[in-house]
């Protein structure tokens, strides 16, 4: 415990990360990563809004909310350090897994009731599980493979998008979750020398950041190619000439 604060939340009994614990204040354990969760909560608000205001399938706003839901998970627990509040952030990381599979693969799913109800029973069945029992290791592959399964849908979305625009966003990811699992391996990895240096560059902090981008061009580009599927005209174009979001023009008759 830094500069002889004491916690407000007590003892430490979750994961520790590498940033020093109480140093700015009694009531936040871990200020960097507590705060680095502010640009994914503003992203997922700015692509909400774009998906409310355009009428976009309600799955794409579900999306988006369940970014800002999975970042107050993460801030809670990084703020206290306390078991329950690492579960109720790892939870909402598995249900976002399993909403990308299902905006991913339903498109083309014949069945249609059976996903969202094998999907949902998952989800449930997790949320009580992980609250039954404390997942190290297990946690990490599961999420892997959650994330793995995405992959072969995602290339699959890229090759057949001849909009160059729209290729960006999809590098765009694959750039932000690369530099991200180099944050985060880093900092967990080299803790204890990166404590001895001068300046900590709050690797997991930069994680943070890192997937909140990753996160939106990921909402942005499914949104590009599920409009396409729909036959709406996307478009990508830039808010302020910076930030990237879809434009669609529906038929008259939708």
């Amino acid at each position: 415990m830094a500069d002889g604060l004491s916690s407000f939340w007590g003892p430490v009994t979750s994961t520790d990360w590498c940033e020093k614990n109480y140093v700015y204040s009694s009531y936040v354990a871990e200020f960097f990563n507590t705060i680095s969760n502010i640009p994914c909560i503003v992203l997922a608000l700015i692509g909400l809004v774009n998906a409310l205001r355009q009428r976009f399938e309600k799955r794409f706003s579900v999306l988006h909310m369940s970014n800002i839901i999975l970042a107050i998970g993460s801030m809670l627990y990084h703020s206290t350090l306390q078991r329950v509040q690492q579960q109720g952030d790892e939870t909402p990381m598995v249900w976002e897994m399993l909403l990308y599979i299902y905006i991913l693969y339903s498109p083309d799913w014949h069945y249609r009731s059976t996903m969202p109800t094998f999907l949902f029973l998952y989800g449930a069945i997790f949320a009580v599980v992980h609250a039954l029992v404390r997942f190290q290791i297990g946690f990490k592959v599961h999420y892997m493979i959650l994330c793995l399964l995405c992959i072969p849908r995602m290339y699959k979305y890229y090759i057949h998008t001849t909009d160059t625009n729209a290729k960006w966003l999809a590098k765009l990811y694959l750039a932000t979750i690369f530099l991200a699992s180099l944050c985060w391996l880093s900092d967990r990895m080299y803790c204890k020398n990166i404590s001895d240096w001068y300046f900590n560059p709050q690797g997991h902090s930069l994680w943070h950041v890192l997937m909140g981008f990753n996160s939106y061009f990921a909402n942005t580009f499914l949104m590009f190619c599920r409009a396409h599927q729909l036959g709406w005209n996307p478009k990508v174009v830039h808010f302020l000439g910076f930030l990237p979001y879809v434009k669609i023009q529906k038929p008259k008759t939708q």
